[in-house]
């Protein structure tokens, strides 16, 4: 990855089952649930560790692209 690029946080919502391993793995408090699926609430303070992308069960979170 280049310096100073960081890539965004993608929620897939029909994946997602809300089971809450992605926000107990965040060391930043970065995501919370929300009406029963998992949202970006402060995607400034995310270091992008990839720990919400390699604990979620059903692949319904990712850093993807800009």
């Amino acid at each position: 990855m280049l310096e100073n690029t960081k890539l965004k946080l993608v929620v897939e919502k029909e994946f997602c089952k809300g089971c809450g391993i992605c926000v107990a793995f965040c060391p930043k408090d970065v995501l919370i649930l929300e009406k029963g699926k998992v949202k970006v609430e402060n995607l400034d303070a995310c270091i992008q560790c990839g720990q919400c992308e390699l604990r979620c069960p059903d692949y319904a979170i990712y850093l993807g692209g800009n």
